[in-house]
């Protein structure tokens, strides 16, 4: 039989087994996985997404709740799906509750027509065939926990988005684990000789600030912490600290004669309120194996993170008498696994020198910021939490970490791209690694409708790729936005300076402090001429999301990414961002086609399939700014 998918369930004796057959099947449905999937479908392919949680959002999720962070610099926020979904987050949810949240990352997936969503299943095994001494993936399975379903999807292409690489010890591809030796790539921090080590896992923890009293009783599994000191960092200065099984003065000694700045964690913050630590000190297991060793990890996190709220409570510096547990995970959020091995192997020293590729498809900006393998016991041998090596803001990432030579229908995408240890201390964070999975599912689809490889596709079509992922709102550092020629074509209502603002290819603030907007009334218009009837397929609006965020959040950590952690009584809900345009009409030859009474999203594409000699967009008003900002407006 087949349910409405078109999925074939066969009843047996034993379990039962699904069958579904599509062009992309996507393994892991964090923010990378997500983003690849919508990216996916939004190319007209079919897609399965396939994760092995209730929910999606990975370490972003109610399940973990780790703070969205990506590249730094006021202008060089994260754009294309990931600012979507934030700004749907927004408007739905101004009190940023994980359930809302969750709700909004499954509805992304759900509201795509092309994806199919399997949750709570396990991807445990693939088909593979060789030919021409390649590897290719026929079909994954997966075990569905909640239906008691084995799930086979067979698929021309497949993504792993799965942070743990769960597909390469599966399907063959090349893979490691741990530090490369200082020899291997030249790498200026990292370990002498190469081991199995990596960063670990972290339990946060959510506290809310009650107005009451509120009594904490340590559970008997709980460590009992008597004072600060039994878990602070302890660190001589002047550099006879250890790190890593070595002295900081030689792990820093390469980076430090080129007078590069670092910056080492010199104690594990306590401090509750709005704006403090999410406990992400918490953090275990990297100097064991993450995924073998994944239930005696979680267990010692949670008798750690339960002696830490002991002594915040009842013992520390802060007055805690009225915050109360909001919520304590169970379940760990990894930083590190296995790395795919792909054509191209990023290095610290790519991301160093700001990843000038020809073939950038994504970008990052986030220190190199390496945690200690013994996470929360460094402390017991004098090693720092973390230590941070500068990155340019924003470097370039390329396409050719996110696919292999050896499995030739296989992407990879998240934390688990073809990177080493020190450039994956910048590449992991979520927001870089939603860039990342965009940069995937895009060139997946293209590989899919034009019968491509992906190696065929960096060879014949990167151009292309990158062209798509600009339009699709996200921006690749030093390339701009081909504007459409139908556009530059026309006579506009604008200066010639204003005109060429709005057809300059850039979406954002520069460094420079260029706005690269057009500034007008909240009540203002473009009107596009083109001289006699013209048909248009499309029209694309960029307004300003307010690249600031003071508009979105009176809370200074609401201003990277509305994320909260632990709550005060001075957390204000989130707005949608003042800048935005709010209401417009779109007039083709004094006739309204198209008119937004509440948008409440920076990147608006309207389709239109109407033929016409004049076009106007007719702004009426924005969510509180005076004036409007548009940084593109054209059609196609």
């Amino acid at each position: 039989m087949a349910d409405n998918t078109g999925t074939k369930v066969i009843s047996t004796r034993g379990m039962a087994r699904a069958v579904h057959e599509t062009d992309l099947c996507v393994v892991g449905g964090g923010l990378s996985g997500l983003c690849a999937a919508v990216a996916a479908a939004r190319e007209g392919i079919k897609v399965v997404l396939m994760q092995d949680r209730p929910v999606l959002g990975g370490n972003a999720s109610s399940e973990i709740r780790v703070w969205v962070r990506g590249a730094k610099g006021l202008h060089n926020r994260e754009t294309g799906i990931l600012s979507e979904i934030e700004e749907d987050n927004i408007h739905r949810n101004p009190e940023l509750n994980y359930s809302v949240w969750d709700t909004v990352l499954w509805e992304k997936a759900r509201s795509e027509k092309n994806i199919e969503l399997i949750l709570n299943c396990s991807c445990c095994d693939a088909e593979t065939v060789m030919k021409d001494g390649k590897s290719r993936i026929v079909s994954v399975t997966g075990w569905q926990t909640t239906t008691y379903t084995w799930h086979t999807v067979r698929a021309k292409y497949f993504a792993d988005c799965s942070g743990d690489s769960v597909l390469a010890p599966i399907s063959g591809a090349r893979w490691r684990t741990g530090r490369e030796a200082h020899a291997e790539y030249g790498e200026t921090f990292g370990p002498i000789d190469g081991d199995s080590k990596t960063m670990g896992n972290s339990i946060l923890i959510e506290a809310r600030e009650t107005g009451r009293p509120v009594k904490f009783v340590r559970p008997d599994f709980a460590y009992y912490f008597e004072k600060e000191e039994d878990f602070n960092f302890k660190c001589d200065r002047s550099g006879d600290a250890l790190r890593h099984g070595m002295p900081v003065a030689d792990a820093h000694r390469s980076i430090s004669d080129q007078n590069i700045s670092v910056k080492t964690t010199m104690s594990r913050p306590c401090a509750l309120g709005t704006d403090e630590t999410n406990f992400w000190w918490i953090e275990l297991g990297g100097d064991s194996n993450s995924l073998l060793d994944a239930e005696q990890i979680r267990d010692e996190l949670l008798k750690t993170a339960y002696g830490i709220w002991d002594f915040v409570k009842n013992r520390g510096k802060q007055d805690a008498t009225n915050w109360d547990i909001e919520w304590i995970g169970f379940l760990p959020g990894k930083r590190e696994s296995r790395r795919y091995i792909g054509k191209y192997v990023m290095t610290e020293h790519d991301v160093a020198s700001g990843g000038k590729f020809d073939d950038t498809v994504a970008y990052g900006g986030w220190p190199m910021d390496d945690h200690n393998p013994a996470g929360f016991r460094s402390f017991e041998y004098s090693f720092p939490p973390s230590v941070l090596y500068p990155a340019p803001s924003p470097y370039g990432i390329p396409y050719r970490v996110l696919y292999g030579e050896d499995v030739e229908n296989l992407f990879f995408a998240g934390r688990n791209i073809s990177v080493t240890h020190a450039a994956l201390s910048s590449t992991r964070v979520m927001a870089t690694c939603a860039l990342i999975g965009q940069a995937a599912g895009t060139a997946a689809g293209m590989c899919v409708n034009e019968n491509e490889t992906p190696d065929g596709l960096y060879e014949h079509r990167i151009r292309e790729l990158q062209s798509k992922l600009l339009d699709a709102g996200c921006m690749i550092p030093g390339r701009k936005r081909e504007i459409p020629a139908l556009s530059l074509g026309a006579k506009l209502n604008l200066s010639d300076s204003d005109r060429a603002v709005l057809f300059n290819g850039i979406e954002r603030p520069d460094a420079e402090g260029t706005v690269n907007y057009v500034d007008l009334p909240a009540d203002g218009s473009i009107v596009y001429d083109f001289g006699k009837e013209t048909r248009l397929s499309e029209l694309r609006l960029v307004f300003d999301p307010d690249f600031s965020r003071k508009s979105i959040s009176d809370n200074r950590k609401m201003r990277v990414f509305t994320q909260t952690a632990s709550r005060g009584l001075d957390f204000r809900p989130v707005r949608v961002a003042a800048t935005l345009v709010k209401a417009f009409d779109v007039i083709a030859d004094g006739k309204t086609v198209f008119s937004a009474e509440d948008n409440f999203h920076s990147l608006v594409r309207i389709p239109l399939d109407i033929r016409c000699s004049r076009l106007e967009i007719r702004l009426r008003a924005t969510n509180g700014a005076p004036r409007a900002h548009v940084f593109s407006a054209d059609v196609r």
